[in-house]
């Protein structure tokens, strides 16, 4: 770890943060192999830029395992149902684990059919989403996933909470070029955007969420504190919401997103839920190559003005952390070694 000249912040390089978050999970009744899968997931939104998901989302993380919401050691039960269809009960665990366990299955079963389509139930997922789809676009492949999660955005046009913020993710391989890679929500702001918003006290702009009256509010608290998120675009974007919802729950057979009871798990945070996942060789009974058609389209759209291509920025933030290590707040350093059992 290298001090900066500023008391206030210091620079770690990922595979020192990565063992810092790992004897986190490992102190909080994780397997050492899950451990290990949350720490680099973690470590890598951190370096990313992703600052909504990375060591932010890790006393999240410890309070659902102290609470016994989740499962830390469970190993999750992988299941090829046909050619291409495969099933994940994730038994209660993390839907990284979960993907993890699936990983060489998916590729053997794209290489044998073209497309893998896999379905996971009883899992939770706390994280962003474009590390489960950026691996896939990076050996070729295209990938999108969709995972539903805890109740707090309303559909257009209601007052109460029935969808999570849905988001939807997906990576495809460009030519001679990083991969390029969508994650987002469907509501107008991720929720753990509105909590950093919050602990800022800052407030969000028109049109994020309601109070718990159902009325407007740009206040971050009151959109916690039993108020709700919008999803974007009016009734289109409410539409998507409701297609994830479909996927992620229905069609894997996990919760609905109104469906999370945390009662009886005081301090539980991580929403259990399911993650639907497709990928495909794009390459598949084609003489022409996909990566390099992306590549043309990337061009037409920079050539059009667009500033920066989806993704672009994680990549450039991630050079920035290789070179010069990733800068977090000496507090929230302090923070993690302390959960971490680390002397000071």
């Amino acid at each position: 770890m290298t001090e900066t000249s500023n008391s206030q912040d210091a620079r770690v390089s990922f595979q020192e943060l990565k063992s810092l978050l790992t004897s986190i999970f490992v102190n909080n009744r994780t397997s050492s192999e899950t451990a290990d899968i949350l720490a680099e997931n973690c470590a890598a939104c951190e370096r990313d830029g992703a600052l909504s998901h990375g060591i932010f989302r890790v006393p999240g993380y410890v309070d659902s395992l102290r609470s016994g919401w989740i499962n830390g050691l469970t190993v999750p039960d992988v299941v090829r149902l046909g050619p291409s269809f495969i099933r994940i009960d994730a038994r209660n665990g993390f839907a990284q684990r979960a993907l993890a366990s699936a990983n060489p299955l998916i590729r053997r079963t794209v290489r044998d059919t073209g497309i893998a389509i896999i379905a996971t139930r009883n899992s939770h997922h706390f994280s962003a989403l474009w590390p489960d789809v950026e691996p896939f676009a990076l050996a070729g492949f295209l990938a999108i996933t969709a995972v539903n999660g805890l109740a707090n955005v309303v559909p257009c046009g209601g007052r109460k909470a029935v969808y999570g913020t849905n988001p939807i993710a997906f990576a495809v391989p460009v030519h001679d070029a990083d991969p390029l890679v969508v994650d987002q929500a469907t509501s107008v702001m991720a929720n753990g955007e509105v909590r950093l918003h919050a602990l800022a006290d800052k407030p969000v702009p028109d049109g994020t969420g309601v109070d718990r009256a159902g009325n407007p509010t740009t206040d971050p608290h009151a959109i916690l504190a039993g108020g709700a998120l919008n999803t974007f675009g009016g009734y289109k974007g409410s539409s998507i919401a409701l297609l994830v919802e479909i996927l992620a729950a229905a069609v894997t057979g996990g919760q609905f997103s109104f469906e999370n009871d945390f009662t009886g798990f005081a301090g539980a945070q991580t929403p259990k839920a399911g993650q639907l996942l497709v990928v495909i060789d794009p390459d598949w009974g084609r003489s022409t190559n996909f990566a390099s058609r992306i590549a043309l389209l990337c061009t037409q759209l920079v050539d059009a003005g667009q500033d920066r291509l989806p993704g672009e920025r994680r990549f450039t933030n991630r050079a920035a952390a290789g070179q010069f290590g990733i800068p977090i707040a000496a507090d929230d350093l302090q923070r993690l070694r302390m959960l971490a059992g680390e002397d000071l």
